[in-house]
């Protein structure tokens, strides 16, 4: 629970990160430059560590969530929030969890406990209403929404690839080298990064190495290590609270007021996540 506490505090400080960063970097070049950050945190942990490469059985499992989750996910959420406001982002992305649930139970044979369908439905009913309320208004574009609802098919794909990895290799093996992959992924972003960086103001540069380090490098690292220890269904769950964490962030970070219903929103997704997390009586 720890673990998995740290990714989701981190995991809602990278959307003010990508606030910071957004308006002076494409979205590939700044998912090109945060893995770039994290993958180098990673290989220097790993030399200190002294971890060695995955077995060979992880490496399936590693390459898929690599391309699909650290690469794939990370510029389609860029691209997908160009054109879509923060609400009706966060409420497409979290169909996510939902996914995980589904996939864990029919590829992973974890089942579908109630008490973890029903947090989960709890929690989308507060992930919606923090949506809603952190909308703008009018209509989402069409193209902005299928954008986001792809970011939300990659990482649920790409965590019930991640779970079979951890059978083999290390949460710090299966983070880095899922990493050095999407980082191998995203490449072609890099003419598009050499010139934005010279351009761009140092804090947004800043604001990038801090989502490579943290919400990345590390955050990543710390899900493995709880995914590897529960079902992937449950740490998809956990997630439901960084909408909630947001709210708060941005409240406190960028000033934003949020309205009394992103409120009453968070304490629902909170509610169902501590619902999921709930064991029956034996």
């Amino acid at each position: 629970m720890a673990a998995a506490s740290v990714t989701v505090v981190l995991w809602a400080s990278a959307f003010v990160g990508i606030r910071g960063a957004a308006g002076h970097y494409g979205p590939g070049a700044l998912a090109l430059g945060r893995l770039l950050a994290g993958s180098l945190t990673l290989a220097v942990i790993c030399l200190v560590r002294r971890s060695g490469l995955p077995p060979r059985a992880a490496w399936p499992g590693i390459a898929a969530s690599g391309v699909l989750w650290f690469g794939g996910y990370m510029v389609l959420l860029n691209w997908g929030e160009r054109t879509v406001d923060a609400g009706t982002a966060a409420l497409v992305v979290n169909v996510g969890p939902i996914l995980i649930a589904l996939l864990g139970g029919l590829l992973l044979k974890e089942g579908f406990p109630p008490r973890l369908l029903a947090g989960m439905a709890v929690s989308f009913a507060g992930a919606a209403v923090v949506g809603l309320a952190s909308s703008h208004g009018g209509g989402a574009p069409v193209a902005g929404v299928l954008l986001c609802l792809a970011a939300a098919v990659t990482y649920a794909c790409g965590v019930v690839a991640q779970k079979p990895a951890l059978r083999h290799a290390s949460a710090l093996q299966v983070t880095a080298f899922g990493c050095f992959t999407g980082t191998a992924v995203c490449l072609p972003f890099a003419g598009q990064l050499a010139g934005q960086v010279v351009r761009a103001p140092v804090s947004a540069t800043l604001d990038m190495v801090y989502l490579g380090i943290f919400p990345t490098a590390l955050a990543f690292t710390t899900w493995a290590y709880a995914l590897s220890r529960t079902t992937a269904g449950r740490m998809g769950a956990t997630t439901y609270a960084v909408p909630a964490l947001v709210v708060l962030m941005s409240w406190l970070a960028l000033g934003e007021v949020p309205a009394p219903l992103a409120f009453a929103g968070g304490a629902l997704c909170l509610g169902g996540v501590a619902l999921s997390r709930r064991r029956g009586r034996t």
